[in-house]
């Protein structure tokens, strides 16, 4: 399977042109990094592939592409596709509402699979989170982060997304709005990834926390959607992560 990565020079995209290059049954065909980076031209792991900006006149073959850059990066890179029919798998995080409606204009051509959290296990953690949630609508939830010191201060998109999903699971359970779970936001040293959704049931409480030890999980995760993506041929739209592990081919 012929890969190329957009934000190949990023935190995640370095690790996953790392796994590329190291797994037989993969190819990386394109390493896409931002116009102004310094690595344009220069070769990947000392091989015959360099790094270079996206443009119109690319001309590499990808079975699939994987998107960790940026909100803007990302939607340019759409922007240049146009119609073309390339699987997308997005990992980037911080579209706004109208950046996402953006990308499902996107996927009317192409099959795209997005998601805020790709790294290995954490689809079965928000089910259970949200399961919980179902089952004692009357707990009080909040949501809790912990990333690296250089990530931004503003919650993920992570975090959004599990607040987003309680607040809906508990609003459903109970016949009315619930109200929405806080979500806390820390920054420490190198920490790659610390998520956890406490509930508060007064007399009791339940914790449930995901925790990330490097990065290579997010990779490992958006390799194996991307594979999921690329088996067959896929129908044009939006998938999520659950629809790549949930049994279906």
């Amino acid at each position: 399977m012929r890969v190329g990565i957009l934000g190949a020079s990023g935190r995640v995209g370095a690790r996953l042109v790392e796994q590329i290059l190291t797994n037989p049954g993969l190819e990386l065909a394109a390493a896409l990094v931002s116009p102004q980076s310094r690595l344009i031209g220069s070769p990947v792991a000392g091989g015959s592939l360099e790094y270079r900006p996206a443009d119109a006149a690319m001309k590499s073959h990808c079975d699939v592409m994987i998107d960790f850059s940026t909100p803007a990066a990302s939607l340019a890179f759409q922007e240049t596709l146009g119609t073309k029919t390339i699987p997308m798998v997005i990992g980037t995080t911080g579209f706004t509402g109208e950046e996402e409606e953006r990308l499902t204009g996107f996927a009317r051509h192409r099959a795209m699979l997005i998601s805020a959290n790709f790294a290995h296990g954490f689809e079965a953690f928000r089910l259970a989170v949200v399961g919980f949630s179902q089952h004692m609508p009357e707990a009080e939830a909040a949501v809790s982060e912990t990333y690296h010191a250089r990530k931004k201060a503003e919650a993920s998109g992570t975090s959004r997304l599990l607040a987003s999903q309680l607040f809906q699971a508990r609003s459903a359970a109970m016949g009315f709005a619930a109200p929405e779970p806080s979500i806390t936001v820390n920054r420490e040293g190198d920490t790659v990834g610390i998520n956890e959704v406490r509930f508060e049931m007064g007399s009791a409480e339940a914790v449930f926390t995901y925790r990330v030890h490097t990065l290579a999980a997010y990779a490992e995760g958006a390799i194996a959607a991307a594979q999921w993506l690329a088996s067959k041929p896929r129908a044009a739209g939006r998938y999520q992560l659950a629809d790549s592990l949930n049994g279906n081919d």
